[in-house]
């Protein structure tokens, strides 16, 4: 029911699929060999932000008319959110593998109204094969011999997903690290080898040119660095937003990192630790847009995992309100200058729920690595009075002993 009333609503308002239409040009560009990141999408003037592979990937795009195609994508996209919700269940281990297949076509109904995920339909974007290619990697056994090929692909479409890589590094994963990198650096070698000139640019220019990408001002950036440039009224937050940004690295990689080394004091201590590695590179990137927030999926999945308390009730809420709102959307001056106070949080709404998501898994960690100190302690002051205790009863024994043989 809800899907057949997303598509009627899709129908009714009508969906441009623009990056779709980006990426079918870059596909074009490729099979006729022209300079892809000198492309411009005709009625948009949109150039091509990813890496050559990526480019590469969208030739068969070019197959098919713009109709048919669109047609094509909503149907893989819907395929790929189902995907995307099972593997997220599967990373939090809940619910039981009986309820699993309900559970997995319930939340696929219900997630496409998540803002995330329905400017995903909007635009045509490729933000859950991206999710779906992380997952299946992080759901995977560490001994697996493959773990980290996903990471890499990601990452040679789309960069950011590298922090996971890192992540893998620092939680002791070191053969799915550099699985990770050589799928990236395989990838990237036959992007150079297909298109030298493209790479070459990419790589050495276009690559460190986030002005390619978008206007970091926009309200459609709910990275951290799009909100201190709303909140200054500025089109570059300059030192302001680089010590944000650095402030929020440093917590939330320490968070996952924690968090994914904590598994015997924390449950799900893996899941939590992939999370905030992903909230992590949201929040950091210069330019992350509404629909790359698509990691709501995981989140919310964990966060019903473990609602058991009032408090954790409370927050699974009011991540459900803040994702299912669509509410930077009705900000005045969408172009991000001139928001006035009491819109600012409505219009950078998805950095304050990340960044209150890292606190509280820092501080769920620091009680729990303190309970188990606690707990260790107790046990060795247990174990040291039993000893004093017994050998108490051995002198005893021994000085009744000597009297008895004195006697």
């Amino acid at each position: 029911m809800s899907l057949a009333a997303f598509v009627v609503q899709r129908h009714l308002h009508g969906a441009n699929m623009v990056d779709m239409l980006v990426y079918r040009a870059e596909g074009q560009a490729v099979v006729n060999g022209d300079d892809l990141y000198a492309m411009r999408l005709p009625g948009w003037d949109l150039p091509a932000t990813y890496p050559p592979f990526a480019a590469m990937l969208f030739v068969p795009s070019t197959w098919f008319d713009v109709s048919p195609l669109r047609v094509l994508v909503m149907l893989g996209n819907y395929a790929l959110l189902g995907l995307a919700v099972h593997l997220s269940l599967k990373l939090a281990g809940w619910p039981a593998r009986r309820y699993r297949p309900a559970a997995t076509i319930l939340a696929t109904g219900l997630g496409v109204w998540l803002e995330p995920v329905y400017t995903t339909f909007q635009y045509g974007q490729v933000n859950l094969a991206i999710l779906c290619l992380v997952l299946w990697d992080l759901t995977r056994s560490d001994r697996g011999r493959f773990k980290g090929v996903g990471i890499g692909l990601a990452t040679a479409i789309k960069i950011t997903p590298g922090l996971f890589t890192v992540y893998l590094f620092l939680t002791g994963r070191i053969r799915a690290a550099l699985v990770s990198i050589g799928t990236f650096l395989a990838a990237g070698l036959i992007g150079w080898v297909a298109l030298p000139d493209g790479s070459y640019g990419f790589w050495t220019k276009y690559l460190w040119d986030p002005s390619r990408v978008g206007v970091t001002v926009l309200v459609d950036n709910q990275s951290l660095r799009g909100a201190v440039c709303r909140l200054l009224d500025v089109n570059d937050p300059g030192t302001v937003g680089l010590i944000a940004s650095a402030l929020v690295a440093t917590l939330g990689l320490g968070v996952a990192v924690l968090a994914g080394r904590s598994a015997r004091v924390l449950r799900r201590a893996d899941a939590w630790g992939a999370v905030c590695t992903a909230l992590t590179a949201l929040l950091v990137s210069p330019i992350s847009w509404t629909h790359h927030w698509v990691w709501c999926i995981p989140l919310i999945a964990l966060l019903a995992a473990e609602a058991r308390s009032t408090g954790r009730r409370v927050l699974l809420g009011v991540t459900l309100v803040v994702f299912l709102s669509h509410v930077m959307w009705t900000v005045p001056h969408r172009w991000g200058r001139g928001v006035a106070w009491y819109w600012q949080l409505p219009g950078s709404i998805y950095p304050p729920l990340g960044i209150a998501v890292l606190v509280v898994i820092g501080l769920r960690l620091y009680r729990a690595r303190r309970q188990a100190v606690d707990a260790s302690a107790g046990a060795w002051a247990l174990l040291g009075a039993r000893l004093d205790h017994d050998a108490d009863r051995d002198r005893d024994a021994d000085r009744d002993h000597a009297l008895t043989n004195r006697a």
